[in-house]
């Protein structure tokens, strides 16, 4: 129990660093283009963080198992550069017993796995989905930062505000700049405010002006037409951005996938359940690919071991989109597991495999 508890250290601490740095590299690509969103006014900066703790599960669901394989490699390595595993294995630890220790630590990490992407992960997801048609359902003008130029979707235009209300709900000293509906003459608008108003019979955004004037003509042309307005109406376009995630099923429940009949969701249901069995397969790859000489350094295999998990997850996540498509097996994913499966068994029972030259 000892030597099992200070091997299950050793793993969990790295399998801990490393999902957090490869965690914080993720968060962080992702951050900077939701960031790059609001910037365009398509995402409200207020909704960022929270739409980042919703993605957090989907993005533990897959770094947990690498971070789990570089933690048994990087623990393992030390042991054996250290001679600690010579020690061991002088004392009467065998092979299978390492395998035993490694795979009751795998079952733990898998657990925690299997809880994120068969729950937390959908859960999250969904709400990400929703914040994203709460936020579709924004217009640009309700996004508008005050004192900023921003560009328009619509008319290839600008949008200028001098400021917002107290409620945020109402635009003052407004400045529109674009090409007129009509024609393609110029069009400078500006109004003492302006807010959104939604039509309850057609469901459509207006965006009204109040106490303002309108300016068309050519640039550079003295013959341009001005018009003064107390209340002035424009329609909003629906904005251009896409509210759902790249698979429509990944925000759907386990349960309603179990239920389902179509290729989708059978596909996304074989693939949360392949996640916590890949734990156990790149744990099962990890025992023999960390075995190294003190001679040679505990990174000797860790590039090949790395390539081989990309090509495993790669793989992997071809067949479930074959399976998506009706192009392949029902089950074919679970082939894949099974053939790497296979490969670790016969690094383990064949470690001339591996065996370094001396």
């Amino acid at each position: 129990m000892i030597i099992f508890r200070y091997l299950a250290k050793e793993v969990l601490t790295s399998m801990v660093a490393v999902s957090s740095v490869l965690l914080l590299i993720i968060m962080s690509g992702r951050f900077v283009r939701y960031l790059a969103d609001a910037a365009a006014g398509k995402l409200d900066a207020e909704v960022l963080l929270t739409l980042m703790g919703y993605r957090l599960p989907s993005f533990l669901e897959l770094i947990l198992p690498l971070g789990f394989f570089i933690g048994i490699l990087l623990a393992y390595g030390r042991l054996y550069v250290d001679s600690e595993m010579t020690v061991l294995s002088a004392c009467g630890m065998s092979e299978r017993r390492l395998v035993g220790y490694t795979l009751t630590t795998a079952v733990i990490v898998a657990t925690i796995v299997a809880i994120l992407s068969l729950y937390v992960s959908p859960v999250g997801v969904k709400a990400a989905e929703d914040l994203f048609v709460e936020q579709r359902n924004r217009t640009e003008f309700e996004t508008l930062k005050p004192a900023r130029f921003h560009k328009l979707s619509s008319r290839d235009g600008v949008s200028y505000a001098q400021s917002l209300s107290t409620d945020k709900k109402q635009l003052q000293g407004v400045f529109l700049a674009g090409t007129a509906e009509t024609s393609d003459q110029l069009s400078v608008l500006t109004a003492a405010t302006g807010q959104t108003v939604l039509n309850p019979t057609t469901g459509k955004r207006y965006l009204v002006l109040e106490r303002g004037r309108q300016y068309r003509g050519q640039p550079g042309d003295a013959d341009y037409e001005e018009i003064t307005f107390s209340r002035y109406s424009q329609y909003i376009p629906e904005p251009e951005f896409e509210a759902r995630p790249k698979k429509a099923t990944d925000g759907q429940s386990t349960m309603a996938l179990w239920q389902s009949d179509s290729r989708e969701a059978s596909a996304a249901l074989q693939w949360r359940l392949s996640l916590p069995v890949l734990v156990l397969v790149v744990a099962l790859l990890a025992v023999p690919l960390s075995r190294t000489q003190p001679r040679k350094g505990r990174y000797v295999k860790m590039i090949p071991a790395i390539l081989l998990y990309i090509v495993y997850l790669v793989v992997s996540n071809a067949a479930r989109g074959l399976m998506e498509e009706g192009a392949a097996v029902p089950f074919l994913l679970w082939w894949v597991h099974g053939a790497f499966l296979l490969l670790a068994l016969a690094l383990l029972l064949m470690p001339s495999l591996l065996r370094l030259r001396r």
